[in-house]
C-alpha cells in the first residue's frame, strides 16, 4: 500500500496479523534465476502483447490465432486435434472454433465416425495472413541477436524439455 504525503510516495508497513510469517523462508527458488519462471514470464509478456494487437486490429485474440495457424499448417483436423496439437484445453479450442465459425473464418465438415473436420474458408486464409506478422514479431522479438545456430540450438533444447515433460506425465 502506497499514500501520498507532500507529493512523494512512502510505503505504509501494517502490522501482520498474529501467527503469519513476516520473513522470507530459507529454502526459496531464486526468481531471476529459476528457469521455469524466466520461460514463464517470457510467455506472458510475448501472448499478451500479441492478444493486445490482435484484439486491437481484429478483434480476435491468440486463441483464435492459435486455431487459425493450426489449421494453416494441418487443414481438416478435428476441434480435439487442434487441442492436443496447441496444447490447451478443448473448451478454449471450442469457443475459438465457434467465434471462428461466426466470423465466417472457418467451416465444419463431416467426417468418418462423426468427426467434424475443420477448414479455414478464404477469408480465414486472408485472415491468416493478416496476423502472422504480428506473430513473426515475437519470434523476432525473442531471437534477435542470435545465430543460425543458436537458434537451432534453443529450439532443440525446447523441443526436448516438452518432451521429457511429456514423458514425466
Amino acid at each position: 500500500m502506497t499514500e501520498e504525503h507532500g507529493g512523494s510516495r512512502t510505503r505504509v508497513r501494517h502490522r501482520a496479523p498474529e501467527g503469519a510469517i513476516t520473513e522470507p523462508l530459507n529454502e526459496v527458488i531464486e526468481p531471476e534465476t529459476f528457469t521455469p519462471r524466466l520461460l514463464a514470464l517470457l510467455s506472458n509478456a510475448l501472448v499478451w502483447r500479441e492478444s493486445h494487437e490482435l484484439r486491437r486490429r481484429f478483434d480476435l485474440g491468440t486463441n483464435e490465432w492459435r486455431v487459425l495457424s493450426a489449421l494453416s499448417t494441418r487443414p481438416g483436423i478435428s476441434a480435439t486435434e487442434v487441442s492436443d496439437f496447441l496444447g490447451v484445453n478443448k473448451a478454449v479450442v471450442s469457443k475459438s472454433v465457434n467465434t471462428l465459425l461466426e466470423r465466417r473464418l472457418i467451416v465444419l465438415s463431416d467426417g468418418p465416425r462423426g468427426s467434424r473436420p475443420l477448414y479455414l474458408t478464404d477469408a480465414g486464409a486472408q485472415m491468416h495472413r493478416d496476423m502472422l506478422p504480428i506473430s513473426l514479431r515475437g519470434q523476432d522479438i525473442i531471437l534477435e541477436g542470435l545465430s543460425q545456430a543458436d537458434v537451432a540450438r534453443l529450439n532443440a533444447f525446447l523441443r526436448a524439455g516438452l518432451a521429457k515433460l511429456r514423458e514425466a506425465d
